[in-house]
């Protein structure tokens, strides 16, 4: 594997691989000292063109993990503000001695653009409403963590799934891994097409939540115009806000998830949120793990495959 820049296509052993290797420097994590010198003397590039705090926090804090330096790259204090061009700031970022990039920006494909340009391994990081992979990642460990496999799992993705990377790369990782996907959303929420996509849907939450082993949220992204998708904002949480009478109807053994930013009150009640049940800082701890597995399969010759 040169790049991580799309789940789609990546086969189930591939994932599995990765998976396993979560599993070990998830091991590392829990070390008195939570270091391996695998990655010692490489460097990674973070390029975030958009706001992040799991996201790139993570990759930084993984690659620390593995040994290597960090460049970490902000548009608001870089020459992007004088015009400079995404092509010259990875080429410049490559001339300082990154050996692997992650990505984040606005524009779909931008991470395929870069890894072309700099002909280094890249990892996407988040493109527009496009790919997430290594959060498709995160999120298959950390099911896989709590359930022992994704087999047979029933899994709603719930939300603006229209505007949302996340649920495309959540929805191949999941199928791929054994799951059954079911999108759930208003009409206006969901994807124009989904001929041809391993899932079902539907537009109301109520009538699939008892049926669901795992109740993974969206937020709206207004960013995107997740908000000309409904009516109200308190009409969409009235039909698809995680309240208690809701949180009632899932199954004894049904847990939540949700790839934050978290918007509490309105995909979820704020004491739900906190509850026992719900695995969203498993995701965050997780995917520092997951994220040293990608850095360590992208980036140690030996490992490639």
């Amino acid at each position: 594997m040169r790049h991580l820049l799309t789940i789609e296509g990546v086969t189930r052993p591939e994932l599995e691989d990765l998976l396993d290797l979560s599993d070990e420097f998830l091991n590392v994590l829990d070390r008195d000292i939570p270091k391996v010198p695998t990655l010692l003397g490489a460097t990674v590039a973070t390029m975030f063109f958009e706001p992040s705090t799991r996201t790139r926090l993570s990759f930084e804090r993984a690659a620390r993990a593995l040994s290597a330096d960090v460049l970490s790259f902000s548009p608001g204090t870089s020459s992007v503000t004088k015009g400079e061009s995404l092509k010259d700031t990875a080429l410049t970022l490559k001339a300082m001695g990154a050996d692997l990039m992650v990505v984040r920006h606005p524009a779909t494909g931008a991470a395929h653009r870069v890894s072309r340009w700099a002909d280094l391994p890249v990892v996407n990081g988040g493109d527009g409403a496009h790919q997430h992979p290594t959060q498709a990642l995160l999120d298959a460990f950390t099911l896989r963590r709590h359930f022992g496999k994704l087999d047979g799992l029933r899994v709603g993705i719930v939300g603006d799934i229209r505007h949302s990377r996340v649920a495309r790369s959540d929805l191949q990782a999941f199928s791929t891994l054994g799951a059954t996907v079911t999108l759930v959303a208003p009409p206006t929420l969901l994807p124009l097409d989904t001929t041809g996509w391993p899932c079902d849907t539907a537009t109301e939450l109520d009538g699939v939540i008892g049926d669901l082993d795992v109740v993974y949220l969206l937020r709206i992204q207004s960013e995107r115009g997740g908000v000309s998708g409904f009516t109200s904002l308190p009409e969409y949480v009235r039909r698809f806000g995680l309240d208690d009478r809701r949180f009632r109807l899932l199954r004894d053994d049904a847990v939540i998830m949700h790839p934050g930013p978290m918007n509490r009150g309105v995909e979820i009640a704020p004491h739900i949120a906190d509850h026992p049940r719900t695995l969203i800082l498993d995701q965050v701890r997780n995917g520092v793990a997951a994220r040293m597995a990608v850095l360590f399969r992208l980036m140690t010759p030996e490992a490639r495959r």
